[in-house]
């Protein structure tokens, strides 16, 4: 098992998840974090730190797609360990459906 980032994320980024990790398993991209599925130690720390409750565990049904993006974008985005600022407007954004399609392949700033 390990954790992963969903799509409530895109376009909030709100990186609280970010601080409380021990392995440093969390990349950036422009509007969405991920986990890398291979460095996560299912700790779980994250999950309850994560404003939009986007993190969860990868044994959840329907999240093979989730966990595909996260392993995907962990390979090629830079890491990030500390937490940096939510995107401007992710409260307007924070629960809304259907936001995949606004996922941006673009990396973030790392540290």
């Amino acid at each position: 098992m390990t954790y992963i980032v969903t799509e409530n994320c895109i376009k909030c980024k709100y990186q609280d998840c970010v601080e409380v990790c021990p392995v440093d398993c969390f990349y950036v991209g422009e509007n969405f974090l991920v986990i890398h599925p291979d460095e996560c130690i299912d700790c779980g720390v994250c999950e309850p730190e994560c404003p939009a409750e986007a993190i969860i565990p990868d044994t959840e049904p329907g999240v093979e797609k989730w966990l595909e993006i996260n392993t995907k974008f962990a390979s090629i985005w830079p890491n990030i360990t500390r937490k940096g600022e939510p995107l401007p407007d992710a409260a307007e954004w924070d629960g809304k459906p259907n936001k995949e399609a606004l996922l941006s392949e673009n990396p973030g700033q790392g540290d």
